[in-house]
């Protein structure tokens, strides 16, 4: 599953984070870090899968 998360938050960064953490901060940070710049979206996407990865 963490590997379909990886690959979701580099095509849409923002879908790998909700289905890591839901509707929360880290998502909306998301979401304002892709708007802003794509990178800085991908960069944290996969820094909280690999944080809440169990």
């Amino acid at each position: 599953m963490s590997i379909l998360r990886i690959i979701l938050a580099i095509i849409l960064p923002p879908l790998g984070v909700f289905m890591t953490v839901g509707i929360k901060g880290a998502f909306w940070l998301n979401i304002l870090l892709t708007i802003l710049g794509f990178i800085p979206g991908i960069i944290h996407a996969v820094w909280v899968i690999a944080k809440h990865d169990d």
